[in-house]
């Protein structure tokens, strides 16, 4: 219930919101779960990036016609509440570090370059588009033995809803 409140009656209420007080772009921040998502949170991101494009759209519907509506869309951010590097490095102490599966893959952006992509991104946009990054992917198995390559690997099994590769497109 959190995330469609969050992602998609937000959305709604940022583009009217938008609209009516005359701002003249609007940026979303989207992520790798919308690109063909398999869980409730993905799917309500990929609405949300729906909303916000065909946002350009409502401009006969409100006085302000300014309004342009965009979405940048990238991976995890090194780091962050969300990011799996803190987890790791609070397993350290165990000598063992959890992954869900050894081929698993994840795209990652530090904080610094992904505020410099909005940025970018905010003097590039015209209205509509989804914009994604060009960075690498890599494997968990390579960013636990960037950590620690004495530690144990313990493989624990996907959640459920959880994807062995994410993707961008």
């Amino acid at each position: 219930f959190e995330a469609i409140k969050t992602n998609i009656i937000g959305a709604q209420n940022i583009i009217e919101t938008a609209y009516l007080n005359g701002v003249k772009k609007v940026i979303a921040l989207s992520t790798d779960k919308a690109s063909s998502p398999i869980n409730l949170y993905g799917a309500t991101k990929l609405c949300s990036d729906k909303l916000f494009v065909s946002a350009n759209n409502l401009k006969s519907k409100f006085k302000n016609k300014l309004t342009s509506f965009s979405v940048v869309r990238y991976g995890n951010v090194f780091g962050s509440r969300g990011s799996v590097v803190p987890a790791f490095l609070d397993q350290l102490k165990n000598k063992e570090l959890e992954i869900t599966d050894k081929n698993m893959t994840r795209f990652s952006i530090t904080l610094k370059k992904s505020i410099e992509f909005v940025y970018d991104c905010m003097f590039k946009s015209q209205g509509g588009e989804i914009f994604v990054p060009k960075i690498p992917s890599y494997r968990l198995t390579d960013l636990v033995s960037a950590i620690s390559d004495k530690c144990k690997i313990k493989v624990i099994g996907t959640r459920p809803g959880e994807k062995i590769h994410e993707e961008l497109i």
